[in-house]
């Protein structure tokens, strides 16, 4: 893939003039064309792009079958971090040792946060997908539940293939798009791609240090803060107030520090730091100290049990002890986490969407409610508490 900078592709980085979706796949198509050719991309290239382009049903069938983030942290975690992901995240980072170096001078980004989504998204570089992407951005442009993000996708996709970064017919990868040993989706690719191994193009499927390279610059442009800490285990007091725990809540570290909060291993962060505690399973489960840092994880991917599990990962493989789980209430089931989530929307709580799945505003609208009830308000969700509603 020839490296493209933010300049040259000024002319994509505008919202999509109508963010249209549905109707006859043909006539969708023309309207993408017509959009195309107005941000200066010649018909001939955009006619090649569309040759052979076909809406993928496995797709809308992937994109309906996210069930997996509906776990708790433990059992997510507990998913994804296994001991050959964590002897690969050994073996890959020395294998790639010039490369994690150079993102540290230059991004002041450890490599266990990069090697941990090197992990999760494709087994470092294993397995990295087998949809076509060209239909895969054609079929979700087209659908119309996020056509906002992935109109512009397709867009940026033919200007990724008007500068040779992608075959329309062969390029394969997730389902939703992305591309890559760190599944980028193709505006990132086009604006934040990185040639990491010199060798004057930026392919993120085959070269692992354009890959790396290229994710780093992503989560600098992202304003990951160089040579800050992320996520770190913590112990908490059991006096700890925790209606001032949670995402929405913030401290300085030091403040945290005098209300009793303890590092696992080692020292708190810097001491003026504002920084959250994170109990994703309550406070009888895991605690962690959130510092800025961890806040640009949800610029790359929305789900807080993915998050938090990439993170805790990334202080992992740079030496973390397995985190105390401690003995949490149990997890409600999806039935009866979206029966929590409509009894909180019907008691005015934005709870941002009935889908089962316990994200930041669930968890947030959780601790409101806790703190009406007289329950301690540590944002879990228990079976006492969708009775008490």
């Amino acid at each position: 893939m020839r490296l493209v900078t933010a300049l040259a592709f000024s002319l994509l980085t505008g919202a999509a003039s109508a963010q249209t979706c549905g109707g006859p796949v043909p006539a969708f198509i023309a309207g993408i064309k017509a959009e195309a050719q107005s941000k200066g991309i010649p018909a001939a290239t955009i006619d090649a792009f569309f040759q052979g382009a076909q809406i993928d049903q496995g797709v809308l069938k992937a994109d309906r079958a996210q069930g997996v983030f509906q776990k708790d942290f433990i059992s997510f975690s507990r998913a994804l971090i296994s001991q050959n992901r964590i002897d690969n995240g050994r073996i890959y980072g020395q294998r790639n040792d010039a490369t994690f170096r150079e993102i540290e001078r230059r991004f002041g980004i450890p490599r266990g946060v990069l090697l941990a989504f090197w992990a999760f998204e494709t087994d470092y570089g294993q397995v990295q997908g087998s949809f076509n992407t060209r239909n895969a951005l054609l079929t979700l442009a087209h659908d119309c539940r996020r056509p906002d993000l992935f109109r512009p996708q397709l867009i940026a996709a033919i200007e990724l293939y008007r500068r040779g970064g992608m075959d329309p017919a062969s390029t394969t990868g997730a389902w939703a798009g992305e591309i890559g040993q760190l599944q980028k989706l193709p505006r990132e690719i086009v604006e934040k791609g990185l040639d990491g191994d010199g060798d004057g193009v930026v392919n993120l499927k085959t070269s692992s240090a354009d890959a790396l390279m290229t994710g780093a610059n992503v989560l600098s442009s992202l304003g990951w803060r160089p040579n800050e800490p992320w996520l770190q285990e913590i112990i908490v007091p059991a006096g700890l107030d925790w209606s001032q725990t949670g995402l929405n809540h913030k401290a300085r570290v030091s403040d945290w520090a005098a209300r009793g909060v303890q590092a696992r291993q080692g020292s708190l962060g810097p001491a003026n730091l504002p920084a959250s505690i994170l109990l994703p399973m309550g406070r009888n489960g895991p605690a962690f100290i959130a510092y800025p840092n961890f806040e640009v994880y949800f610029d790359w991917n929305k789900s807080f049990v993915y998050v938090t599990t990439a993170a805790y990962f990334g202080t992992r493989l740079q030496g973390a002890p397995v985190y105390n789980a401690g003995n949490p209430s149990a997890p409600l089931s999806g039935p009866q986490m979206q029966q929590l989530q409509q009894k909180l929307t019907t008691l005015g709580y934005d709870v941002g969407g009935i889908d089962g799945i316990l994200g930041a505003k669930t968890r947030e609208a959780v601790q409101a409610v806790q703190i009406r009830l007289g329950l301690p308000a540590d944002a879990w969700p228990t079976v006492q508490l969708l009775n008490a509603l």
